[in-house]
C-alpha cells in the first residue's frame, strides 16, 4: 500500500508549507496533495489560506520524487479546457508526476463568496460529467502533451461512482467523515466494482485511494486488507509528519 500526505493550505505561513512538501518528498512518501478551497475549513474563516494551483506549480519544481496533485480540484471553479491546460503545464513542470484529482464541489459558502453559482446537486453532477469529458478532450489536443497524466475522481455518491467507472484512473473516498470507515469503504468499493462491470471496465484498472485524518492512522492495516492501494493522511499546520513515518 502506498502512503501519501495532504498538506492543508490553511492557517500557515507559505514558508512552512513549502518546507513540509520538501520534507515529505525527502522522506519517501509516495504522494503529496493539497486541496482546492478558497477559505479555511477549520478554525477562523478569515485565517490565512492559499490557492491550489499556484501551490501545485511551486510544488512541482520543489519536489522530485512523489506524485503530486489536488485532492480534489473543483471543476466548477475553472473552465475545464483551461483546467486541463493548467494541469498539463504543472505535469510537465513536475516531470510527469501530477495526478489530476477532480470533484464536483460541495462547499456552498466558498461558491457564494467567490461569485460562483451553486445549483442543486443533480445539476452539479451533470455539469461535473461534462467537465470531465472536456478535460479529457483538451488533454488530447495540447502541444506538448502531458506525459501519462492520470485522472482521479473523489466522492461516493451514485452518480460520482458512475463517473469513476467511466472516466477515472483512481478513485478517492474521504474516510475521515464516517464512524466505521473501513466497512464503508468496503461497501463502496464493491459498489464501484459493479458499476465498472456495467461500464465495461476492469475494476482492477481503477486504483483505490482513501484519505483519512492523522487520528485514523492506526487503521492503516485494516484499510490495506480491505483493498485500499493508496492511503492519504490529511495533515494540518505545523505539519508533523512523524505519525506517517513511524
Amino acid at each position: 500500500m502506498r502512503l501519501g500526505v495532504q498538506l492543508r493550505p490553511e492557517h500557515c505561513e507559505l514558508g512552512d508549507l513549502r518546507a513540509a512538501w520538501r520534507a515529505a518528498d525527502a522522506a519517501g512518501l509516495d504522494s503529496i496533495w493539497t486541496w482546492d478551497h478558497f477559505i479555511p475549513h477549520h478554525g477562523p474563516l478569515d485565517g490565512a489560506h492559499y490557492e491550489c494551483w499556484s501551490l501545485l506549480a511551486a510544488m512541482a519544481v520543489e519536489t522530485g520524487n512523489a506524485a503530486i496533485g489536488p485532492l480534489v480540484t473543483c471543476t466548477a471553479y475553472r473552465n475545464p479546457h483551461l483546467l486541463a491546460d493548467m494541469a498539463r503545464t504543472v505535469d510537465l513542470l513536475s516531470g510527469g508526476r501530477l495526478v489530476l484529482g477532480l470533484g464536483a464541489g460541495w462547499y456552498e459558502r466558498e461558491h457564494r463568496a467567490y461569485g460562483y453559482p451553486f445549483p442543486p446537486g443533480a445539476e452539479r453532477a451533470a455539469a461535473f460529467e461534462r467537465a470531465v469529458s472536456a478535460v479529457r478532450e483538451r488533454l488530447g489536443l495540447l502541444v506538448p502533451p502531458a506525459s501519462g497524466l492520470r485522472l482521479l475522481i473523489g466522492g461516493a455518491g451514485p452518480r460520482t461512482l458512475d463517473a469513476v467507472a467511466r472516466h477515472a484512473d483512481l478513485w478517492n473516498w474521504y474516510g475521515w467523515s464516517h464512524p466505521d470507515p473501513v466497512t464503508e469503504f468496503t461497501r463502496l468499493s464493491r459498489d464501484l466494482d459493479t458499476r465498472c462491470a456495467a461500464a465495461g471496465r476492469d475494476p482492477a484498472a481503477i486504483e483505490r485511494t482513501v484519505m483519512i485524518d492523522v487520528e485514523q492512522v492506526h487503521l492503516a492495516a485494516e484499510f490495506e486488507a480491505a483493498g485500499v492501494e493508496h492511503l492519504i493522511v490529511s495533515v494540518a499546520a505545523p505539519y508533523d509528519l512523524k505519525p506517517l513515518l513511524e
